[in-house]
């Protein structure tokens, strides 16, 4: 019964955008701010935090306590009633390890606003939510790179993608947490309450400018590159050095002055992967830049990123980013067009 409301919505007219979130059981805390604070910093004229242009309120299955990922507490303003009351139902997504404290009457109210066609957007780990309602089949869905396998592992039918700041569609919205949930509100308050509204609330957060969907996130790569442990760093100074003639491993172990044992060893720590196959991740992460970037031929990048030929490049492209390199970058390039 959504009546039992911990906090009173009153407005003299009616919003512009109506958004109601769920939290997951250990919700990531900073998704959740960065899209309520940019509805807050638009909803109002000044800094006055009135919601006119903008409305928001947390749902629940009860009106008890949700805890952050970080120990913080929220309590849900209303319990689960009519999913038409929104524009938007946005799922925010926590630690999966608490992914089994989920209650079924959640799942059960995130497909009620499926089937009445309320717009569902999942913000982080949101999107395993959303999968594992049944609504993510065949769909592309943008994930944190961190969480890319375990998604292929749990929902195989779901198209995970995790270069892109968040996959938009009409009815259904993913993208990977962390900062990208501000861009992600923004986009909708664009669509609803103008551009002057929604950047007045970046101007707010003091924030340069609007990512859009196909704006390149961090290489997944980045961190490691700094990781503490020389072997790994140096190894993948080296393996940026010789991007397009990828060496054996064991020539690259000479080179560092170290054995191929522990530069797998140093690997398995920090990277979770092999040196070989990490090596492989890095040249089509850097192919991938090159198709988007560059009017290189598909056979010309192939070879420059130190793949043998264009067969084996596309066939390693496919297994990694789920289409061909001549479909990637044709469906990137027309993103792009269509933003500008």
């Amino acid at each position: 019964m959504a009546s039992q409301i911990a906090k009173p919505r009153e407005r003299a007219l009616e919003p512009d955008i109506r958004v109601g979130f769920v939290l997951s059981p250990s919700f990531t805390l900073l998704a959740f701010a960065g899209f309520i604070e940019a509805l807050r910093h638009s909803a109002d004229e000044a800094d006055r935090s009135r919601q006119i242009y903008c409305s928001w309120t947390c749902l629940g299955p009860s009106l008890d306590p949700i805890s952050a990922s970080c120990g913080m507490e929220t309590r849900p303003w209303e319990v689960y009633g009519d999913p038409a009351d929104f524009d938007y139902i946005v799922v925010v997504g926590g630690l999966l390890t608490a992914f089994g404290e989920h209650a079924p009457e959640t799942f059960d109210f995130i497909r009620r606003a499926a089937a009445q066609g309320v717009p569902l957007i999942g913000l982080c780990t949101g999107s395993f939510v959303l999968a594992e309602a049944g609504l993510l089949d065949g769909r592309r869905c943008a994930v944190h790179f961190r969480h890319r396998q375990e998604m292929i592992e749990l929902y195989p039918k779901v198209i995970p993608v995790s270069d892109e700041m968040y996959v938009m569609g009409h009815d259904i919205t993913t993208c990977p947490g962390g900062t990208a949930a501000i861009d992600v509100a923004v986009e909708l308050i664009m669509r609803h309450c103008g551009k002057a509204r929604a950047l007045k609330g970046l101007a707010q957060m003091v924030i340069d400018e609007h990512r859009a969907a196909h704006h390149s996130v961090r290489n997944p790569y980045d961190d490691l590159a700094n990781c503490g442990d020389w072997r790994v760093e140096r190894a993948i100074e080296l393996m940026h050095q010789n991007i397009g003639e990828p060496l054996p491993i064991e020539a690259l172990a000479r080179k560092m002055g170290t054995t191929v044992r522990q530069l797998d060893r140093a690997f398995s720590t920090h990277a979770k992967v092999s040196p070989a196959r990490f090596w492989r991740g890095m040249r089509l992460q850097h192919a991938r830049w090159r198709l988007m970037n560059s009017s290189r031929t598909v056979t010309q990048i192939a070879h420059e990123c130190g793949f043998a030929d264009c067969a084996h490049f596309s066939r390693w492209f496919r297994r990694s980013f789920s289409e061909s390199p001549r479909n990637y970058r044709k469906r990137r390039r027309q993103a792009a067009a269509a933003v500008n």
